[in-house]
């Protein structure tokens, strides 16, 4: 297993920053393509099922991370199938953790334009940060913009 570099390691300043050791990440990298980075999320999404996450989770999870890969492929390595994306994960009974991380010059989130905004409404693009902020706990940008780490956790069982 590689070891992750200082980037990727949890927050130490964040509470509820995940606690799994670095040692519990799987890693996998993809070229690329928009083809190749389908390769991660049937993995995540079959670990994702072995813990029991229910439908809704999955469906959260499954969007986010099309998001981020797709996000990865077009904009951080601008369609570039010489470089590579980077997927580090962790799946366990309380949360999922991902980081996907591009070969590209990364950007400042606070400069995407708000898609919601009535000028931009129309646009068939930029909604992806937007829907991985609506369907995950939490995500954040780090290594100026080049990775996002993604957390999502396991909702408590509803007591009837």
């Amino acid at each position: 297993m590689m070891r992750l570099d200082p980037m990727t390691r949890p927050d130490p300043k964040n509470e509820d920053a995940h606690r799994e050791n670095e040692d519990d990440y799987r890693e996998i990298r993809v070229k690329s393509t928009l083809k190749d980075a389908k390769t991660p999320e049937k993995q995540i999404l079959n670990d994702i099922k072995c813990c029991q996450y229910c439908k809704e989770s999955m469906f959260a999870i499954k969007l986010a991370l099309e998001e981020a890969m797709t996000n990865a492929v077009k904009h951080g390595n601008q369609n570039d199938d010489s470089k590579s994306i980077t997927v580090r994960y962790h799946v366990s009974d309380e949360r999922v953790v991902i980081i996907v991380r591009d070969d590209g010059p990364g950007f400042q989130p606070e400069d995407i334009p708000d898609p919601t905004h009535p000028e931009r409404i129309s646009l068939p693009n930029g909604r992806g940060i937007m829907l991985m902020k609506a369907y995950m706990d939490e995500v954040r940008y780090r290594a100026k913009g080049r990775e996002v780490y993604l957390m999502k956790r396991k909702p408590k069982p509803k007591q009837d």
